[in-house]
């Protein structure tokens, strides 16, 4: 759930793991009950914490050996105990709370009553210890499925009952059930020693319960509880299930009472130090504000590296832009001009012009078409015969749906094309199918094909007759060159069709001289890249283009200035 809160708001976490899948498998091998996802969830989740926190030190080395945990990012805060709740009380006073002989020397065995909590060691270290000491001893075992204990609803009691039978200790040890928190400190208080020898424990809170109560404790050298018990000052760690290391260490305990006078002092000062409720609060506050600290530094990080990187992604299409449109001057004004002559021979003549694209390049039909139709510079002209064969969305969402979207320009083209009609195709790849077929039927109605393309000119480029291919392989940027041929285009064919010669000549050399100007104050010539080393040139082809530089086009009432339009 943190890692999807993350994911979807930007709100940083923290996780603390209180039994790691992995050392549960380690251990408890085909009694493990978790399914394998459990892995899965812990890895995903490890990946994406902000901070992980490990309740001692095996808990990191565990995180960082078993599940490859960034170790900077892993911070070790124990589990606490609340002092108000597990405080010493009178050894004598607990005993009798509780109806237990005060002359007994008692063991406390507190927790889960499962094989991993190894209190079958426990009760093998008790026979070792009257056998081989001669130190009689109690055991209490508090824990259970139910208040009354009862081997059907504890399946481990059962086994438990019959070690103490066979070591024969079954009279020294008692088996008191489930108990509720508030009469544990009674327990934790009336016990000389408290035990506690697992196979494995991440941390382990009753050691920490037991010394609050001023109650040395034995514990396995596992773990959490070889962190939190102080070994050889607040008690003794052995290794797990060996039972006659924790027999001499008991043993040891009961000879010496200085030795468990001082344990239970120090017990106190040490969890009183490091492990109150207080204390892991603060630590763990400690860690909260470091995570918002680095999260609010990584975010000021990220916002300058984007206020960055979108500088440079606006330099750099700025520079890509005037190096197509440097290396487009350079090399196909001539085409430019050409394509101008044969449009403005075109409807000088009486024919028409039709225009055609797809997605942007269909926005750039329309428009070339409305500048045209319409008026582009010169104001109160006679309108022109320019058609966009994207305007009719009835017509293409018809055809597309009841024939073939590849289709829906050239049925146009065989309705409205007629010989010397000019198509003008606009592509930034020249690979569209439907574009493809509309040049193939204007060509069948000898209608002049012209295209305006970008890239390599995909199979358009050698289809048409006449191509202009932009100097760029960046979709963005031929559109961008594109729409200032298209332009041009208006400009020089208004040009054509509306002004004197001698006005013409010079309206044309000021196109060039303006247009020269703003790419050189932009970017000197000489700075212009390669591009790659592509080579472009655009595509020739005789025969059908009716060239006739005399002739102009006028306005039935002589008027070259025309009717405008806004």
């Amino acid at each position: 759930v943190a890692t999807e809160i993350k994911r979807e708001l930007g709100i940083p976490f923290v996780i603390t793991f209180h039994a790691l899948g992995r050392v549960r498998r380690v251990y408890q091998g085909k009694n493990d009950s978790f399914p394998d996802t459990r892995f899965e969830i812990e890895d995903r989740t490890i990946v994406a914490a902000d901070r992980i926190i490990a309740e001692c030190p095996q808990d990191k080395e565990d995180l960082t050996h078993l599940y490859q945990a960034d170790p900077r990012r892993v911070t070790i805060v124990p589990a606490g105990y609340d002092p108000q709740e597990m405080q010493p009380i009178d050894k004598q006073a607990a005993r009798k709370h509780l109806g237990i002989s005060e002359d007994e020397r008692i063991i406390l065995q507190l927790g889960r009553v499962v094989p991993r909590k190894g209190i079958d060691t426990v009760i093998h270290g008790l026979a070792r210890l009257v056998r081989d000491y001669n130190i009689d001893a109690c055991l209490l075992v508090v824990g259970c499925e139910s208040e009354a204990p009862d081997p059907r609803a504890t399946l481990e009691l059962d086994r438990l009952i019959q070690i103490a039978r066979k070591e024969r200790v079954a009279s020294r040890v008692n088996f008191i059930g489930r108990r509720q928190r508030d009469v544990l400190k009674y327990y934790y208080s009336a016990a000389d020693v408290f035990v506690s020898t697992p196979w494995y424990e991440p941390f382990g809170i009753t050691p920490l319960e037991a010394m609050a109560c001023g109650t040395p404790v034995v514990g396995s050298n596992v773990g959490g509880i070889k962190y939190s018990v102080a070994d050889g000052k607040t008690g003794f760690l052995v290794p797990p299930k060996d039972p006659d290391a924790l027999a001499a260490r008991l043993a040891e305990l009961f000879q010496d009472p200085a030795l468990l006078k001082r344990f239970r002092r120090q017990a106190i000062q040490r969890v009183k130090k490091h492990f109150t409720w207080e204390k892991v609060a603060r630590l763990l506050a400690g860690v909260y504000e470091e995570v918002i600290a680095e999260t609010q530094e990584e975010a000021v990080t990220v916002e300058k590296g984007v206020a960055l990187a979108n500088a440079r992604l606006i330099e750099d299409s700025f520079d890509n832009l005037l190096a197509a449109l440097a290396q487009t001057r350079a090399t196909l004004t001539g085409s430019i001009q050409d394509f101008a002559q044969i449009l403005t021979e075109t409807l000088e003549h009486g024919s028409k012009i039709m225009v055609a694209g797809n997605g942007g390049s269909a926005a750039d039909s329309q428009h070339f078409a409305a500048e045209l139709t319409g008026r582009f510079k010169i104001a109160r002209r006679k309108a022109l015969p320019v058609i966009s064969l994207n305007a009719d969305p009835v017509l293409l969402t018809a055809w597309a749906n009841d024939v073939s979207y590849d289709k829906v320009f050239s049925r146009q083209v065989e309705a409205f094309g007629r010989p010397g009609d000019v198509l003008l195709l606009i592509s930034t790849r020249g690979k569209s199918k439907n574009l493809v077929e509309v040049c193939k039927a204007a060509q069948r109605r000898d209608v002049t094909c012209l295209a305006l393309l970008g890239k390599d000119g995909g199979g358009l480029a050698s289809l048409a007759d006449r191509a202009i291919v932009v100097p760029s392989m960046d979709t963005a940027r031929i559109q961008e060159v594109q729409i200032l041929v298209l332009h041009l285009l208006c400009e020089l064919i208004e040009l054509g069709l509306f002004t004197r010669p001698a006005s013409r000549r010079s309206q044309l050399e000021g196109i060039e001289k303006s247009l020269n100007r703003t790419i050189d104050l932009l970017l000197p010539m000489e700075a212009v890249k390669s591009n790659g080393g592509m080579q472009y040139s655009d595509s020739k082809k005789n025969g059908k283009i009716n060239k006739n530089e005399n002739r102009r086009w006028e306005s039935n009432t002589g008027d070259r200035r025309g009717a405008g339009v806004g």
